[in-house]
């Protein structure tokens, strides 16, 4: 009788503590469903015949904010307490008046309109959150970044370089001796970081499956495989024989190969797989709130160029690690004062203005170390294809990072947020009294 009457009180209080744990339990927004996860995964492509990264709409939203569920990925670790972001709302920012299809409305209405596919940004000034919505998106998630990725790999580039394990000035296969006898055999760290090898590897066109550029995706299992493609990115780099489109040096030409060449370039000096690189240099010293990953679709190795899958308010405390703020992440200081010079005012104008598809853009200094452009105003920018961004202005101690999606039968730069972005970061920011508060 007396273990029957102990059974029932402990039932009871079992009953009771769970009540009371889940009423007290914080609020959980759940980003998907089990239907929706059911339809997308069904949805998806066969890889064999095409990749899961070409529709549009409704199923890349899902898919950027999913690529976990949908490919291996590999671990990019945090460590420690994290380290507090200050919310200070600005409202100035919310009420901005921006152009948009639809005429002029708020910053924020934009963001939530129909015209606006971005999924979730985050906007720093001195450190403190002064600006946060996820229209698109809760804020846990972990969407994929795309092209954002590049800065990181290069930064490393430029931490090693402080250290004095890397001269840029150096040919990359005196750190990377594999690419000898290849097309990137006696090309500059530098020329690489800056898009400048003159290696005949663009980016871009992804509708005849036999470029170069096709099949350097196809070795990393970011696009569909033939029985051509070579194995993996080290054996294809390592033997690659397309020429150069022009002298190293001499002009700006967009592709992941100069990306994936950097990051193999930190693997060789650091002896170890990149993503333990970035955890180590990185992502263990900010104080981040959630472990990051990259896509990594075949033998574990990471879409260096394009895959990076974090939290959006981690991608802000890196971007605070090239300002003034950046002990609000960081006791130590992680990227050199002098590399944060060298991207204000240590480019080459002369590669945009020789690009090999374009030219410099009015307001538009140069593009360095994997940053597409650095501008006038000292707007420091990396994007990525499908509606993601980083911009850092160390001068007025901003940082605002956004995720996104292209929106069906479009094309992503039918709705662009970066010109509205720095509208509203110059009308808020953009005055004498402001710059560096």
């Amino acid at each position: 009788m007396r273990r029957s009457i102990l059974t029932v009180l402990g039932l009871s209080l079992t009953l009771a503590t769970g009540a009371a744990a889940q009423e007290a339990a914080p609020a959980f927004e759940p980003a998907s469903t089990v239907a929706e996860n059911l339809r997308q995964h069904r949805a998806l492509p066969d890889p064999a015949d095409e990749v899961w990264w070409t529709e549009t709409g409704e199923a890349m939203a899902w898919r950027n904010r999913n690529l976990h569920q949908v490919v291996p990925t590999v671990n990019v670790y945090r460590e420690g307490p994290v380290s507090t972001l200050a919310v200070r709302p600005m409202p100035a920012i919310a009420g901005y008046t921006v152009d948009t299809p639809a005429g002029e409305m708020t910053f924020d209405a934009y963001l939530h309109g129909e015209h606006s596919t971005t999924m979730g940004i985050v906007i720093l000034h001195r450190g403190d959150i002064v600006f946060e919505r996820y229209p698109r998106m809760q804020p846990y998630e972990k969407p994929i970044w795309w092209s954002v990725t590049k800065v990181l790999p290069a930064t490393l580039v430029a931490i090693l370089e402080h250290r004095g394990l890397v001269d840029t000035t150096q040919p990359v296969d005196r750190y990377v001796p594999a690419l000898k006898g290849s097309d990137f055999e006696g090309v500059t760290v530098r020329n690489v970081l800056d898009m400048a090898s003159g290696v005949d590897c663009p980016d871009g066109d992804y509708s005849d499956r036999s470029t170069c550029y096709y099949q350097f995706e196809a070795t990393l299992g970011d696009a569909v495989r033939s029985e051509k493609t070579p194995d993996d990115p080290y054996t294809m780099l390592s033997t690659l024989n397309v020429g150069r489109w022009a002298e190293q040096g001499k002009g700006f030409d967009y592709s992941g190969t100069n990306t994936f060449v950097a990051g193999w370039l930190v693997e060789e000096v650091t002896g170890m797989p990149f993503q333990d690189a970035l955890s180590r240099e990185v992502w263990t010293r900010i104080g981040a709130e959630a472990d990051a990953s990259i896509y990594a679709n075949r033998y574990g190795i990471p879409l260096t160029s394009g895959g990076l899958l974090a939290r959006p308010r981690d991608m802000a405390r890196f971007g605070l690690l090239f300002t003034p703020s950046y002990a609000k992440v960081s006791s130590e200081r992680i990227v050199p004062e002098e590399h944060v010079e060298l991207l204000l005012h240590g480019g080459r104008p002369e590669l945009l203005e020789n690009a090999r598809y374009g030219g410099r853009l009015p307001g538009v200094r140069h593009n360095v170390y994997q940053w597409d452009l650095v501008f006038d105003n000292n707007d420091v920018y990396k994007g990525g294809w499908a509606g993601q961004g980083l911009l850092v202005n160390p001068e007025r101690d901003v940082v605002a990072v956004w995720v996104g999606y292209t929106a069906a039968d479009s094309d992503p730069a039918t709705y662009p947020l970066l010109p509205r972005v720095r509208a509203v970061l110059d009308g808020v920011f953009g005055g004498a009294e402001n710059a560096g508060r």
